[in-house]
């Protein structure tokens, strides 16, 4: 309480503590410029200090001081500065834990934030705390349920009563903390379980090296000589979810297009191995696609079609050109800002077989559909 004391005293008779102080500079009457802060004893920051002045919480010891600056009425801008803390800090501090009456009181302070602590670390003592849920849990294990399978349950089952639900890291936890003889019911007893952080980077890793890209595709899809070489990708509209699939044949230029309810690996496989069951084996030779998480399943449609699927760089769309191409002629009738949840399957037809039946600069004015039903000559859709 004397350093306390000496302190308050410092501030009433005007003596101010080292401290930041700004330097602001006029230069021939023009704009202000406002220098780094100094520290008035040119004692220099580092970097670690600047964190911790910005980023900790205030300790015991400065709640104590700041109760004391506060009765000697200090201004908040220079108990900020002795406390080494942003001036933001010091409001929020009297908004969480000052009294109604407008006065702060360090004791009330620190038992405000203690009470919030117990309070937030809670949620980590479900299971200890809800009878019902740890019976519940327990009774699952010797059942022999996975700690995921016990954790999608309760969710499915009580949608509506969140306080019956726990996650399956909160219930390996408490196996392995508090009751280590339900291990042996558990799949795999090799070792404490491991919070699976980053294995969505590791999974999306491990694809990247599976996939077989660009630069090993065989040379003559590069100089469009045959019929069957494809490339593929998505559009969606403003609302997001909803997508058009699209394929193009590099040599014709023929585009074909699926709606998508929502663009998931699952539904973008179905509906293109459909697509290709429709079309004969020797026109369909490769696939190249974008990076996209609806390709993920690309091993199943190279299964079921006999396509050969690539896959271009990242962020280089230019390397399925054919295919951005057409894109954007399919903006022409479904624009980018559009809603595509109306857009019908019929639609799309009617927009891809006006494109199809275009005739081509580059096809010597014939359209996609007689370059890929190798038809040389004019023919019908005029």
């Amino acid at each position: 309480m004397r350093s306390v004391t000496l302190i308050c005293s410092f501030f009433v008779i005007g003596f101010t503590p080292p401290t930041f102080w700004f330097e602001v500079q006029h230069r021939d009457n023009k704009k202000e410029q406002l220098k780094l802060g100094k520290i008035v004893n040119e004692r220099s920051l580092t970097i670690n200090q600047i964190i911790s002045m910005l980023y900790k919480h205030l300790t015991p010891e400065q709640r104590n001081e700041l109760s004391a600056l506060l009765r000697a009425r200090v201004k908040k801008k220079d108990i900020a500065k002795y406390l080494g803390k942003h001036r933001t800090t010091i409001w929020r501090e009297l908004q969480r834990n000052g009294s109604e009456n407008g006065k702060y009181y360090a004791k009330k302070a620190k038992r405000l934030t203690k009470e919030r602590r117990i309070e937030a670390n809670k949620r980590f003592k479900k299971l200890e705390r809800n009878r019902w849920l740890r019976n519940h849990v327990v009774r699952k294990l010797k059942k022999y349920w996975s700690p995921e399978q016990i954790s999608g349950r309760l969710k499915r089952k009580y949608k509506a009563d969140r306080a019956k639900w726990i996650g399956k890291d909160s219930i390996y936890k408490f196996i392995y903390s508090k009751r280590k003889d339900l291990v042996k019911y558990l799949r795999c007893q090799k070792g404490k379980y491991r919070r699976r952080y980053g294995t969505r980077i590791r999974e999306k890793q491990r694809e990247a090296l599976k996939k077989r890209r660009i630069d090993a595709r065989p040379e003559i899809v590069a100089q469009k000589q045959r019929i069957g070489d494809w490339e593929g990708d998505t559009i969606v509209g403003q609302d997001k979810k909803p997508a058009i699939l699209t394929h193009t044949e590099r040599k014709s230029g023929l585009i074909l297009a699926d709606k998508l309810d929502k663009a998931t690996k699952e539904i973008a496989q179905e509906k293109t191995t459909r697509r290709f069951k429709r079309i004969p084996k020797n026109k369909i030779y490769t696939l190249t696609y974008d990076n996209g998480s609806e390709f993920w399943e690309y091993e199943l449609i190279e299964r079921e079609t006999g396509l050969e699927i690539y896959f271009a760089h990242p962020y280089h769309s230019w390397e399925r050109g054919c295919n951005e191409n057409a894109n954007g002629l399919l903006r022409q009738f479904f624009p980018k800002k559009s809603l595509l949840s109306p857009v019908t399957q019929k639609q799309i037809e009617k927009a891809v077989r006006l494109l199809n039946g275009r005739p081509r600069k580059r096809l010597n004015y014939l359209t996609p559909y007689e370059v890929f039903n190798g038809k040389t000559e004019c023919c019908t859709l005029e």
